[in-house]
């Protein structure tokens, strides 16, 4: 298992330190909130992310031993963009950011774009759940040509009915990818999300083996793998099972006692649990 970290959780902490700190714990990736990389404003945009910021995050990681795996939360904090929008200008516009984040994804070294941002996806007024699925599907599309030009991929996150109404389940998301028809656009999971679902998470898990490239690790308490109810067992070794081979990367939600102590029990629960699965096959 490869593990990394999401790092919003250190807040205006300097990157470099707290890439040196993660390394330290054992973590080898990190996804980078966009709205981490600029001073906080009332509305973030990458597009103002420098040139010379996005080197020096890039070569920060590097110095550090780490691998940028890409970005997440990425329409938070931002205006005027909506995925499910039935306005053709909103949806054009966010078309337009999305692509504007395939670049910055690239130039800082990453390869992954996982799509949340829930308020950013809500189904609007007098919108139908079909109608929006297809917005976002025509504006996913739009930005399929440049994830295949920087080797990134889009991928998109189910998430819970406490935080949307759109996308909750991995079935839901697979069928817009689907809709999409790209092998740039695929899905990731999370499992405080996955404990939303009716499904065990284990099985959502073998049932997505076809579309699942990316996995986020906490609890729904907010808190790390290890901290909470569930069981890393199951979801490990269903892991294995389907040959997963990418990425468990931390995010939690809450930061006590500290974003260094949860880094630190989060993977040394995450490594018990690995090792007890290693040493049965």
């Amino acid at each position: 298992m490869k593990y990394a970290f999401c790092n919003e959780m250190f807040g205006v902490e300097p990157f470099d330190q707290v890439a040196a700190t993660m390394r330290s714990l054992g973590y080898t990736g990190v996804e980078i909130a966009p709205f981490t990389l600029l001073p906080p404003t009332d509305a973030f945009d990458a597009r103002r992310v420098s040139a010379a910021k996005r080197r020096e995050i890039r070569q920060q990681a590097e110095a550090a031993g780490l691998e940028v795996i890409g970005l997440h939360w990425l329409l938070a904090k931002t205006k005027g963009f909506h995925l499910t929008s039935p306005d053709g200008a909103v949806r054009r516009t966010t078309a337009d950011y999305l692509k504007a984040l395939v670049e910055l994804c690239g130039e800082i070294g990453g390869t992954l774009m996982v799509l949340g941002s829930p308020q950013q996806r809500n189904l609007l007024p007098g919108v139908g759940y079909n109608d929006a699925e297809s917005y976002a599907a025509e504006i996913l599309r739009e930005a399929m040509p440049l994830c295949a030009a920087h080797g990134v991929t889009i991928a998109l996150e189910p998430l819970g009915p406490t935080e949307g109404n759109f996308m909750l389940t991995a079935k839901n998301a697979i069928h817009l990818a689907e809709l999409v028809e790209s092998p740039h656009c695929r899905l990731h999971l999370d499992v405080k999300a996955m404990s939303s679902e009716a499904e065990p998470i284990d099985v959502i898990i073998r049932d997505s083996r076809d579309w699942l490239v990316h996995v986020h690790v906490n609890d729904p308490n907010l808190l790390g793998p290890g901290m909470g109810d569930v069981q890393y067992g199951p979801i490990l070794t269903a892991l294995d099972e389907i040959g997963y081979a990418g990425w468990l990367s931390l995010e939690v939600f809450k930061y006590e006692p500290s974003p260094v102590e949860i880094g630190q029990r989060s993977i040394e629960y995450l490594r018990k649990i690995a090792a007890a699965i290693a040493s049965e096959n």
